[in-house]
């Protein structure tokens, strides 16, 4: 059974709290048919990983790890992250299910991407059938662990690996046979796939997608050199601008004040990115310092002051206008004159300002919605 479902390789990036997430769970249900448990929230066929600087090619692939037992100490081999979707995409292929299976990397600037990926930074190109253009060895550790994930148990011994048949229906006993030529004639892709493993080699198949994202304003990441770049599509998730409908997915929500009065949360978001866009001029990458719909997760439909004072202010103060404060000086110095000293010396003197930037930020009369 061929799907007919292209298989993506894509990055979504922007700043932060615009839904990536959200719309990486939406790309998989709606483009490559993956089904939501929507009790748990969770996608079939995925596996999720976040990279961070201590993450490594041994943790993507697998890695070899001591374990006690019986007072002894031996080793296991665990799968890395690739090698489990890999394995599943695999039983799926020889199965002929036709379903799809999904790869995603969060935050995939904040780890060293090109070591993390290694070898299979090869297996990235893919041709027009959506396979890989290259083809990388496997150690048998690697080799074993992958059949695992297949649904199979393998043995080695004298450099010779026996498989053990398991989940994969009895149709297929002869994948390491001479009957391949059966398996080709009714699944010719499940046969490309036993005539890589017999060579001890991987490639990625067409029922295998990967979505990363990226979250644009970080600055303590690691850089994506052009050839890793070149390798994937990619998709800007914007930020919540002026003339920007709310989407349907997103419920109102209310900034509670401390007097009991509130605002208009996406007010406040939409008027806070058009005045960092107004300041351009004092902001570098502007498109990396704006705010999304869940910049702050809203708890019952409402965010509290609290809430905007310990993360949002401290964003603004540290991320955004950390070079320049002129532009925060003027909003107070006209919202509290004659009672407003002119200048913003530490983050005290800005957090305690708080309610009146929010309010200043929701009027439609300072900021055109």
């Amino acid at each position: 059974m061929v799907s007919e479902i292209k298989p993506l390789q894509k990055i979504l990036f922007g700043s932060p709290g615009t839904g990536k997430s959200y719309q990486i769970r939406a790309i998989a249900t709606e483009q490559l048919g993956i089904e939501l448990d929507e009790t748990t929230k969770t996608l079939s066929n995925t596996v999720k990983t976040v990279f961070h600087p201590e993450y490594t090619y041994a943790d993507f692939m697998g890695k070899l790890l001591p374990q006690s037992q019986g007072g002894n100490i031996i080793y296991k081999f665990y799968p890395g992250h690739f090698l489990q979707i890999l394995g599943k995409a695999y039983q799926g292929l020889m199965q002929d299910n036709g379903e799809h299976y999904l790869l995603v990397i969060d935050e995939l600037n904040r780890g060293n991407a090109s070591a993390i990926f290694g070898t299979v930074f090869q297996l990235l190109d893919r041709e027009g059938d959506h396979w890989s253009s290259y083809e990388v060895d496997l150690s048998d550790l690697e080799l074993m662990a992958l059949f695992k994930q297949m649904g199979n148990t393998a043995k080695v011994s004298d450099q010779s690996i026996t498989i053990e048949h398991g989940t994969i229906s009895q149709d297929h006993k002869y994948f390491f046979n001479d009957k391949e030529q059966a398996l080709h004639d009714f699944n010719p892709d499940g046969a490309r796939l036993a005539g890589l493993l017999k060579r001890s080699k991987i490639s990625i198949p067409p029922n295998l997608s990967i979505l990363a994202t990226i979250n644009t304003s970080d600055e303590s990441i690691y850089y994506l050199d052009s050839a890793f770049k070149r390798r994937w599509d990619w998709e800007y998730v914007e930020a919540p601008v002026s003339g920007i409908k709310l989407p349907d997915f997103i419920l109102p929500v209310r900034l509670v004040l401390d007097d009991n009065d509130d605002l208009n949360w996406s007010r406040c978001i939409v008027g806070i990115n058009e005045f960092i866009r107004w300041n351009s001029q004092s902001i570098r990458r502007i498109e990396d310092k704006q705010i999304g719909w869940w910049f702050i997760k809203p708890d019952n439909g409402k965010i509290s002051l609290q809430q905007v004072k310990d993360k949002l202010m401290f964003y603004l103060w540290d991320n955004v206008f950390a070079k320049d404060r002129r532009p925060l000086e003027a909003v107070l110095a006209k919202e509290l004159a004659p009672n407003f000293s002119g200048k913003l010396i530490t983050f005290a003197d800005f957090v305690k300002h708080t309610e009146v930037l929010m309010r200043y930020f929701e009027d439609e009369d300072n900021i055109p919605f």
